[in-house]
């Protein structure tokens, strides 16, 4: 394991890196009618660009497990930026939807290589103690992608056109690219042995999946994670739409609810200090899900404004802060060799089943906003029984283990 000379830059770095595809989701986001309007469609077609670009983060991902494993660190990270670069330059001069959609999948495919890396060197730089700490400071650092993308993408829409959005973000990456070159090592030197053939790549990613943590964390941190890109698909709908609010409020909206993801995940940091992981994953959990059976509640009697609807779903995200980054510690603790395959299959988790909701939210648009609060929910249900039962499984394994343990020592000391 390679020990980090400059935390706080490395830090920085993988933040960067990590935040390409978020900063690429949110700052569009007020761009939608602009589009909708400027390539002859509905904003229902327009949201299928955010669709696809879920979908091709999901299974871009699984595509650099592998070349991250075999090629080192940094050559697939070149290679999956300069595929977005060129992603982008084609949403900037998209002449309908359809072309809209098909760059928006490739800029994803590209894209999502800063996260499968990030994740990859942080197990290779970070002892597993400090695991949850670093993924709280990553996530300060993405987090205000939602902060500064989608205010800063609705001046952009307002002054230039939305096609100067990817202008933006072309030149965003560029200026990464430069700071991976001469600021971040290289965490892993390749290695010649593994092989890219597919099945090996598949035989490689069941025996993750193996792993009894690192399914149980992933599966938990991904469907609880999944009520974000909930919220990022039904928001427009939500606040713009139903609320009537325009785009320039709609982007100050989000940053403020973003400022919640924020906070919470620095808290995070703080009550790492004195309460174990375990106790706060519990604890965000029974308040997100007592949060989310109100929300449901108040938003099917109607009685929400504007107002207490961005309260509502500050106190749910606020949550999240929590529940991310200390699962995400968790599923990539056991691993060290292949570090690379099991931020990869972690990030295919999280995006597909992310894609998932932002699927179902698209689908269901009647009703918005009570739409959103009861995906929200159920997948912060459903999460939390996926760590409650297989917490209880690896407690039980741990506690068998030591058994064996100890009967082996007494046989050794007969």
């Amino acid at each position: 394991m390679s020990k980090p000379q400059n935390k706080f830059k490395l830090i920085l770095i993988l933040g960067l890196l990590t935040s390409i595809g978020p900063f690429t989701i949110d700052m569009y986001l007020p761009a939608f009618n602009h589009i909708a309007s400027s390539l002859n469609t509905s904003i229902s077609k327009v949201m299928y660009s955010l669709t696809t670009f879920f979908i091709g983060v999901s299974f871009g991902q699984l595509l650099y497990g592998p070349l991250l494993e075999r090629y080192g660190r940094k050559n697939p990270v070149y290679f999956g930026l300069s595929v977005y670069l060129i992603a982008s330059v084609g949403c900037a001069f998209a002449s309908s939807v359809e072309m809209l959609i098909a760059f928006r999948f490739f800029q994803a495919v590209g894209g999502c290589v800063g996260m499968v890396a990030a994740r990859a060197m942080v197990r290779d730089m970070f002892e597993a103690h400090e695991f949850a700490k670093i993924f709280s400071s990553l996530m300060l650092i993405v987090a205000v992608s939602p902060i500064l993308a989608p205010t800063f993408g609705s001046y952009v829409t307002a002054a230039l056109g939305w096609r100067y959005v990817f202008v933006f973000l072309f030149l965003l990456v560029c200026g990464i690219i430069t700071a991976v070159y001469f600021m971040l090592p290289d965490t892993r030197k390749g290695d010649a042995t593994i092989s890219l053939r597919p099945a090996q790549m598949l035989a490689s990613y069941i025996n993750v999946s193996k792993n009894i943590q690192f399914l149980t964390y992933a599966l938990t941190g991904a469907i609880s994670y999944s009520v974000v890109y909930t919220y990022i698909t039904g928001s427009p709908h939500v606040f713009m739409d139903q609320f009537r609010v325009s785009e320039k409020t709609y982007g100050w909206i989000f940053a403020v609810i973003a400022a919640a993801l924020i906070g919470s995940s620095q808290l995070n940091s703080l009550a790492l200090r004195k309460y174990e992981s375990k106790e706060i994953l519990r604890v965000a959990f029974l308040c997100q899900l007592v949060v989310g059976f109100l929300f449901i509640a108040l938003t099917f009697s109607e009685l929400l404004n504007l107002y207490s609807t961005i309260g509502m779903t500050i106190c749910f995200i606020f949550c999240q802060g929590f529940i991310f980054p200390n699962a995400s510690g968790f599923a990539m603790a056991p691993f060290e060799k292949n570090a690379g395959s099991a931020s990869a299959l972690l990030g295919f988790l999280q995006m597909i089943i992310g894609a998932s909701a932002s699927a179902l939210m698209g689908i269901f648009q009647e009703g918005a906003l009570l739409t959103m609060t009861i995906i929200m929910t159920i997948s912060s249900l459903i999460a939390f029984s996926i760590f409650t039962l297989g917490k209880r499984k690896i407690d039980q394994a741990a506690s068998l283990t030591i058994i064996a343990q100890e009967d082996l020592e007494m046989i050794e000391g007969f």
